[in-house]
């Protein structure tokens, strides 16, 4: 006598209307978190922000990936120096790479 493994009984029609569902919904989700994940990255671009650090630094965020954090007097001999950057920037346009 052979015997036949049991299956609970569950209708095609319900299981593939199950999995057509989920693929709805996970679909839907999709969409949602690439509409979460274009809205952050236009935030970020657009903003720059400064914030004093733990260590009571400055920190400037919105620029790249990581913020660009200096203690104030280097900010000083940073921003002391900003005709110079301009020219060797103007001096090495060709040389040097755009961000977008």
């Amino acid at each position: 006598m052979r015997l036949k493994p049991r299956v609970p009984w569950c209708p095609v029609g319900i299981l593939l209307g199950g999995l057509k569902m989920a693929d709805e919904d996970l679909q839907a989700q999709i969409d949602r978190l690439k509409a979460e994940n274009e809205a952050l990255k236009q935030k970020r671009s657009s903003a720059v922000s400064l914030k004093v650090s733990e260590k009571g630094a400055v920190s400037v965020y919105g620029l790249g990936r990581f913020p660009v954090t200096l203690y104030q007097e280097q900010w000083a001999k940073l921003l002391a120096l900003s005709d110079e950057i301009k020219a060797f920037i103007e001096e090495n346009r060709s040389k040097l790479k755009v961000k977008e």
